[in-house]
């Protein structure tokens, strides 16, 4: 019935001629939300420019490494052993991202990290823009209690069948995903579309780990090659306990954080907060792990008397931004 009413009200909408030609649908299962983890599942469901399926693919990706979280994803060592390595998925994976835009819920962790995998790979994904269902759902002003993706599948009447399975996750994304789009087709909504950054630079740590049956694993990290987009909406002040952030406020991190900074930046920017590099009267919050610390950040704020919370407050957070008020 959902698909007879979604097809009813398309026929009758104009599309948007601006809209994208096609989408690559995508989930991917980690060993972990960290700058070092690894993909260890990948799915995809291609969909043409007003989102019907046009086909899907599923794939295990030997991590070389510990698994991580089995309890969440159900994939252990001994499943993952016989997988293809990530850069033998590498070509049948872009192929099918390739000309589409990326898809995802909290798309800006997927793509964070199938962009890693392919500077692993010493390569690129061939996708140049992301869009986020969270995002959308917010755009669509959906009334959603959170913003899971259980949550989103029940609004339209999905059934998930096994959560946390790349290949379910993203099929019930893709039938969330369409009727979103029509909603946003009718009512001229400009899709939150981010541009896809690949990441550049790669330099290997020089402490070796040890993992379990995979001899040595090497942590890396790299640097994006990408410049800050300016945040559009003008600064409401600080961060009130109690209250919810509002986009345009001025945020900064210091300290180690358990979710890469970079991962954590982005969501803020999405969101649309000001990542601001240092603290100054006009920040609004800070966001550190170790507020007891001397750094000049955590400092300065106690000068300024700056509101101060943790990464999982600040996550918490981020889930509910108010939007700038307008004028």
């Amino acid at each position: 019935m959902l698909e007879d009413r979604t097809t009813a009200a398309s026929s009758a909408t104009v599309w948007p001629a601006a809209y994208p030609q096609g989408y690559a649908v995508v989930d991917v299962e980690t060993t972990g939300l960290g700058r070092d983890d690894r993909i260890i599942s990948a799915a995809v469901y291609r969909l043409d420019a007003r989102g019907e399926v046009e086909d899907h693919w599923y794939s295990l990706v030997n991590p070389e490494r510990d698994p991580g979280p089995v309890w969440i994803h159900g994939l252990t060592s001994d499943v993952l052993e016989g997988a293809p390595l990530f850069q033998d998925i590498a070509e049948e994976f872009g192929a099918r991202l390739e000309g589409r835009v990326l898809v995802a819920h909290n798309a800006v962790f997927d793509w964070q990290m199938i962009a890693r995998e392919y500077a692993r790979a010493r390569s690129e994904a061939p996708v140049r823009q992301r869009l986020c269902t969270i995002a959308l759902s917010k755009e669509l002003g959906l009334p959603l209690p959170n913003h899971k993706l259980e949550s989103l599948a029940a609004h339209f009447g999905v059934i998930q069948q096994r959560a946390h399975h790349a290949l379910d996750d993203a099929r019930v994304l893709a039938e969330a995903f369409r009727p979103s789009l029509h909603a946003a087709a009718q009512g001229g909504v400009r899709l939150p579309l981010h541009e896809c950054r690949p990441l550049t630079e790669w330099t290997d740590r020089a402490v070796p780990r040890q993992q379990p049956g995979y001899g040595a694993y090497r942590p890396t990290s790299w640097r994006p090659a990408r410049k800050r987009p300016s945040c559009p909406y003008p600064n409401p002040g600080r961060y009130e306990e109690g209250k919810p952030l509002k986009q345009g406020m001025r945020v900064a991190f210091s300290g180690d954080t358990s979710v890469e900074r970079d991962l954590l930046e982005d969501r803020a920017i999405e969101a649309g907060l000001h990542v601001a590099t240092s603290i100054s009267r006009l920040t609004s919050l800070l966001v550190t792990n170790d507020p007891d610390s001397g750094t000049s950040k955590v400092v300065k704020a106690r000068q300024y008397g700056t509101p101060v919370v943790d990464e999982a407050a600040f996550g918490q957070l981020l889930g509910d931004v108010e939007p700038a008020s307008e004028g």
